[in-house]
């Protein structure tokens, strides 16, 4: 991989993984579009770190109040209705079903289901679902008003990220749009989420390419990280001000025409 592909695909990482339409949709199309090999799914892991490393600075105050509450609350059960404490419990809760399919389905995830009928498919099919959460949600409840239940179903929603083209934050964003969040709460408890999930990736998928017989280009894989990180820690900042005055319906168009461009192009034998 050269230099050039690294920074294209860290930017390209960057600029997706918040957003709801997928980055390890756009890692595989956009190789396939510029004739580039698949970067292949432990290297879209790796530097997913990056984007995990913007959005820990940038929540850092959250989190750190979130833990130190979450920690004291284990001793002092007066402290364990506060949201802090609540929210420490719920991040736990939703990384649970992501940790279990990722690893019962960890050899589809890197083989079959990078296929790109797969992903126009599934680019099409979540938008739709994403447009539907966004007509039917009340979008009347705060962060504040997270209960274990919403962790629970937001928790399996980020479960369907491990299909490629479902988009980890646009599953989680929909899923709090039907649990009736604000735009803008959904947004914030899918990034928090997000966290260990991706950490837990990244750090697998980085020991898996260490201790594999494949040569690894670690130069171009820490440039891509680094760009990832840059251009992620401004995507959260957009997201978060676009959601609190705009609807997610841009993105609902933007998922199905890139998902038909996908299906067309594929089928036609243009990308393969």
């Amino acid at each position: 991989m050269s230099w050039f592909e690294a920074i294209i695909l860290g930017i390209t990482q960057g600029l997706t993984e918040f957003l709801p339409i997928s980055s390890t949709a756009h890692l595989r199309i956009i190789p396939a579009f510029a004739g580039w090999e698949d970067p292949g799914a432990l290297f879209t892991a790796v530097i997913q770190l990056g984007t995990t490393l913007a959005v820990v600075i940038y929540f850092w105050r959250d989190l750190t109040r979130i833990t130190g509450v979450w920690l004291r609350s284990l001793r002092r059960p007066d402290l364990r209705g506060e949201l802090d404490a609540r929210m420490g419990w719920y991040i736990i809760i939703a990384t649970i079903p992501i940790g279990v399919f990722g690893l019962a389905f960890n050899d589809q995830i890197e083989t079959g289901a990078r296929n790109l009928y797969l992903i126009g498919v599934v680019l099409i099919v979540l938008g739709l679902i994403l447009m539907v959460a966004e007509m039917v949600g009340r979008k009347t409840r705060g962060l504040e008003e997270v209960t274990r239940s919403d962790a629970i179903w937001v928790g399996l929603a980020q479960a369907l990220a491990l299909v490629p083209g479902t988009s980890r934050s646009g599953a989680t964003i929909t899923a709090g749009l039907f649990l009736g969040l604000e735009r803008e709460a959904a947004a914030r408890f899918s990034f928090l989420l997000s966290i260990p999930a991706i950490v837990l990736s990244g750090l697998y998928g980085l020991t898996e390419l260490i201790s594999g017989d494949d040569d690894v280009a670690f130069g171009a894989l820490a440039i891509a990280t680094i760009a990832a990180f840059v251009v992620g820690y401004l995507s959260i900042a957009f997201l978060l001000r676009y959601l609190a005055r705009h609807s997610t319906y841009i993105f609902v168009v933007y998922r199905v025409v890139l998902g038909a461009v996908v299906l067309i192009l594929t089928a036609t034998g243009t990308i393969s």
